[in-house]
């Protein structure tokens, strides 16, 4: 079941807590979605969390479909996802897809609102995949965890080569830095003007594990991933 935007009543007032998942239940415990604590805006990329609270939206309401039937093992409602990437809404679906991996992880449920790179495991492959869908769906392909594994494989898994290449990095005088996030972003909200690879953004506050598991989850070992349900 699909649905056209112009025929449902959503809120696009360019929040991300606009759009926070249902609360689900997770091996028999309540588990609410709910924002990261917002940082300074100095931070850079390495120290982040959260990036701006909303982007332009792109897309025509009009024309857009949303599709409903998005599996999660857990009861996640993955319709706002949908809907913020089918508008442009860039920066918002970021932040859901982060704060979707808190929950999915168990780090939420643990009191945290970040996730170990021990965790990944725990991620379900049902949910994984229909993020991934609608993330390359709604960029033509061109964002999305297997994007990005195919640029860090391309990057012969250096990791500074392959936030390099996708756009992560910039050139500060002679200095090549990370993005800042917080504040004035520095990064691109925009499937036409980011580079290949660009989102989802991944914190890399406590090293690079979290980003390499995520790239390396079995859900990516073969295409299935792809299959509508």
């Amino acid at each position: 079941m699909r649905l056209l935007l112009s025929s449902i009543v959503v809120l696009l007032a360019g929040s991300a807590t606009a759009f926070a998942p249902a609360p689900i239940c997770r091996q028999n415990n309540a588990a609410a979605l709910f924002m990261s604590e917002a940082a300074t805006a100095d931070t850079n990329m390495a120290d982040s969390g959260k990036p701006p609270a909303s982007a332009d939206t792109s897309a025509s309401m009009e024309d857009a479909e949303i599709p409903t039937k998005l599996p999660s093992d857990v009861g996640m409602d993955y319709v706002p996802l949908a809907t913020m990437l089918a508008t442009g809404q860039l920066a918002e679906a970021d932040q859901f897809t982060r704060d979707a991996l808190i929950v999915l992880a168990g780090s939420k449920e643990k009191g945290r609102e970040f996730v170990y790179f021990t965790e990944v495991k725990r991620i379900p492959s049902t949910d994984l995949a229909t993020m991934e869908r609608l993330w390359t769906k709604f960029s033509g392909g061109k964002f999305g965890y297997t994007v990005q594994k195919k640029k860090y494989k391309q990057s012969k898994e250096d990791f500074e080569a392959f936030c390099t290449k996708i756009g992560w990095t910039t050139q500060d005088g002679d200095v090549e830095r990370k993005k800042r996030w917080f504040g004035a972003s520095e990064f691109i909200y925009d499937v036409k003007k980011a580079p290949v690879g660009h989102l989802p953004l991944t914190s890399a506050l406590r090293g690079t594990s979290l980003l390499k598991e995520l790239l390396k989850h079995p859900v990516w070992d073969n295409d299935d991933w792809m299959i509508e349900p």
